[in-house]
């Protein structure tokens, strides 16, 4: 079996007050928490994850990544199974489970790519958890007329989870609310974000 790149990305979602009350209550720092994947559940890609190849898979990266304090992630995922240093934006520092939903919670970092995460994250821009990992995935039988199906196998690595602007998957976004950045679009939104913070 040949691994390939798995990427799934799903909404994370955070409030406008739940930003502004971590900012206030960490010393500046911004913490969310979120649902980063779901086991034994067919999502939008058609992949299903056993729940006991994410339990593995989870428990190492809680062992080697999360514990060490190097769970780190991208802002927007590249085509690699390395997390790029330069582009790390977070940390995941805790990850639990809640009945098949793997619930994490997230550093934003004070790094050039963490600082306009923060920003995109105040202004209202609606952003996406990914997954990265790399396994091989085989057809599951079905009844005649649905779609296809695969699951992932036991093979799979897990990789970093990263925030991404334009998911694959339609809909997975986090959805903070803010009024006063409604009336831009969010191409100008980013720029100008993106401008202010290269401005210092």
């Amino acid at each position: 079996m040949n691994k390939q790149l798995l990427v799934e990305v799903r909404p994370f979602d955070v409030s406008r007050e739940k930003i502004n009350e971590s900012i206030k209550e960490n010393d500046g720092r911004l913490i969310v928490k979120g649902v980063l994947q779901r086991a034994e559940s067919k999502n939008q890609n058609g992949r299903v994850y056993p729940r006991e190849v994410l339990l593995k898979e989870v428990g190492k990266y809680l062992e080697n990544q999360v514990r060490e304090r190097r769970a780190l992630g991208e802002l927007d995922h590249p085509e690699s199974a390395v997390v790029n240093l330069n582009n790390a934006s977070h940390n995941v520092i805790e990850m639990h489970w809640n009945k098949d939903d793997l619930v994490g919670t997230v550093e934003v970092l004070s790094t050039p790519a963490g600082n306009i995460l923060k920003e995109l994250f105040r202004s209202g821009i609606k952003l996406g958890i990914s997954s990265r990992g790399l396994g091989s995935v085989e057809p599951v039988n079905e009844t005649e007329g649905e779609e296809d199906t695969v699951e992932v196998q036991p093979d799979f690595e897990l990789i970093a989870f990263d925030f991404v602007s334009n998911p694959s998957t339609h809909g997975a976004f986090m959805n903070p609310v803010n009024e006063s950045v409604q009336h831009q679009t969010p191409e100008n939104n980013i720029e100008r974000i993106i401008n202010s913070i290269m401005r210092g």
